[in-house]
């Protein structure tokens, strides 16, 4: 679409043509799963189309006939035209990816329509919202012929509500999704990892009543180990109520009173067992208003820094971490459920993680309700990637929006210490103002979380010893700092690394945000040969002992867990279109750098217990 209107504007011809209008997504309702639903997941008709036949004409104009693809229509007589057919069409899963549904589609870039009717019958006094975890990027949305709207951005949720639109019977959900890479989008063309396209989250009715609880939060306040401090909001008509908060195994109960606007302030002390890594504990919070009620489980700690240390309820922590791409264990494609995510972080587990960064986008719903029920701690980031257009308001918008669906769907997830907002992103002044912006945004949205992002440092030769500099001008602004650095593998040898020195022109604690090196599996030869597992494991050796001599550092997250796809990776034989510096196989088969970094992190834990 962006394309075509660039091309329309350069011609001359944009005064001659009119686009629909996307009506706006609704305000994101908290805790779906909670919610009455009605699941729709499971087979999807599908129409692949490479040249969006069924969204513009042959002169490039949006369709509104009956051969747009999301009327969904079927010939009246046996003259008339209509070259298109959902039900004699295939089928993709959904939730998936259709990448790994369909050889002929591994490598596809475009769009995809799906469709899937069902029939509901909305109750007297009851609204109805049309939810998704998330679609891969573009998604557009029709139901029964008629335009939802649109979502930009491949991996957080949106609603739409469908109330007054919905029928008893035969309804049909036609959604055109489309993963094109383009400069303005976030993330943008350049990246180095798989675009999976589709539907890949799950899609679900979800029914409140009239006047609901759209959001809340219930947390500690910042630098508190006792006092709950957050809100409720309602949606609906009937927006001033009285509004209950309880923890029953505390034996708490709280009543506040909502705004003109459905709004209450929530505070209350409270004297609750904290949340940690070794002490998982989720509470039963139940918040009722006059016209509704919602339920689920939180933990409550608190996360500060003071220096360079990170502390976690008031007691400094190191960071014992891993990079995670959202790829499934055990299958190929993009992850999503609850025995995905169980696989994933229980590998991290096994390595002895109390922390995990999940890279590049903001990963499923799963991932981060898993992390609270095992107790590993969570870095979670947008995918402001490489390069964006910096100057563009656009794009701005884009990743602010991306920033602030992530921030709401998981506000109340323990596990959840650091939102990331840029990965290796070069400086200059658009960036960093860019950059600054979501940074703002953060703290003044979530105030009880670090702010951090992946930055890079630079090197300069002083003697027989390499000084190592964070001088990144956006350090300052951020609570911990990040950094990714491949020595001994896009830059010098392994052991060049014994001969580096760390400094940072702020006092702030770092997380070295990346480091390792490819091997494949299987694949033996002495510590010298790259693509080896010697090789990772001589890499990790190195990386591991200079680590040990960084003062300010509170925090290690190797890249990566497990090997992952991306088309960057060509060289046959060993790469074969995958990223391999996972410690662990796409098959779950662990590398020998997998058991160094595990005794580095028993070592470190060690010392921590003392």
């Amino acid at each position: 679409m962006r394309k075509l209107k660039r091309f329309l504007a350069a011609v001359g011809l944009t005064g001659f043509i009119s686009f629909p209008s996307a009506a706006q997504v609704a305000p994101l309702i908290a805790n779906v799963g909670a919610r009455q639903t009605v699941d729709l997941d499971g087979p999807w008709q599908v129409i692949v189309d490479p040249y969006d036949t069924g969204y513009f004409d042959y002169r490039a104009r949006p369709l509104e006939g009956n051969n747009a693809f999301f009327k969904n229509h079927k010939p009246q007589s046996k003259s008339e035209l209509v070259e298109y057919d959902f039900d004699k069409s295939g089928q993709l899963n959904v939730p998936g990816d259709w990448n790994t549904q369909r050889e002929s589609l591994l490598f596809y870039e475009g769009s995809i329509w799906y469709k899937r009717s069902f029939d509901y019958s909305v109750a007297p006094g009851e609204r109805l919202f049309l939810h998704f975890g998330a679609a891969n990027y573009l998604a557009d949305v029709y139901l029964n012929g008629q335009k939802l709207g649109r979502h930009e951005g491949g991996f957080t949720p949106f609603d739409f509500e469908i109330t007054d639109r919905v029928q008893p019977r035969s309804n049909f959900v036609v959604v055109r999704v489309n993963n094109v890479r383009e400069k303005d989008q976030v993330p943008t063309t350049n990246i180095d990892w798989w675009n999976y396209g589709g539907i890949t989250r799950p899609v679900t009715l979800v029914k409140v009543p009239a006047t609901f609880i759209q959001d809340y939060v219930v947390q500690l306040e910042k630098e508190s180990q006792r006092r709950v401090k957050g809100w409720v909001q309602l949606n609906g008509l009937r927006l001033q109520q009285k509004i209950t908060v309880r923890i029953p195994e505390a034996r708490l109960s709280k009543t506040f009173e909502t705004d003109s606007k459905g709004r209450a302030e929530i505070a209350f002390e409270s004297d609750l067992s904290l949340w940690s890594p070794s002490n998982p504990k989720l509470y039963k919070v139940e918040i009722a208003a006059e016209t509704d009620q919602v339920t689920e489980s939180i933990g409550f700690r608190s996360i500060e820094t003071r220096g360079v240390d990170i502390l976690l309820n008031g007691k400094p922590i190191f960071l014992r971490g891993i990079n995670i791409h959202e790829e499934a264990p055990t299958r190929p494609g993009r992850a999503w459920s609850d025995d995905d995510a169980r696989i994933l972080l229980g590998w991290a587990k096994e390595l002895g993680c109390n922390f995990v960064r999940l890279a590049h986008y903001p990963h499923n719903e799963a991932m981060l309700r898993m992390a609270d029920q095992m107790g590993i701690l969570v870095w979670a980031e947008v995918p402001v990637y490489w390069m964006i257009q910096w100057d563009n308001p656009e794009t701005l918008r884009n990743a602010q929006n991306q920033l602030q669906e992530m921030m709401t769907r998981d506000h109340n997830r323990a596990a959840l210490i650091i939102y990331s907002v840029a990965n290796e992103t070069p400086i200059n002044d658009s960036r960093n103002r860019f950059l600054r912006q979501l940074i703002q945004y953060a703290h003044s949205n979530d105030p009880t979380r670090l702010v951090s992002a992946a930055l890079q440092s630079h090197e300069t030769a002083k003697g027989d010893r390499i000084a190592m500099t964070i001088d990144d001008p956006i350090a300052e602004d951020l609570d911990v700092m990040g950094n990714n650095e491949y020595v001994g593998w896009y830059v010098r040898k392994p052991e060049d690394a014994d001969r580096m020195d760390w400094t940072s022109k702020i006092s702030k604690p770092l997380i070295m945000s990346e480091f390792g090196g490819d091997a494949l599996f299987g694949l033996h030869g002495d510590a010298a040969t790259r693509w080896t597992e010697e090789y990772q494991e001589n890499l990790y050796q190195h990386q591991i002992a200079m680590m040990k001599r960084i003062p300010f550092l509170r925090g290690t997250t190797p890249w990566i867990l497990k090997d992952f796809r991306s088309p960057r990776r060509t060289l046959p034989g060993i790469e074969d279109y995958f990223n391999r510096k996972g410690l662990v196989t796409d098959h779950g088969e662990k590398k020998k750098a997998f058991f160094v970094l595990r005794s580095y992190y028993q070592e470190v834990q060690s010392a921590q217990a003392r």
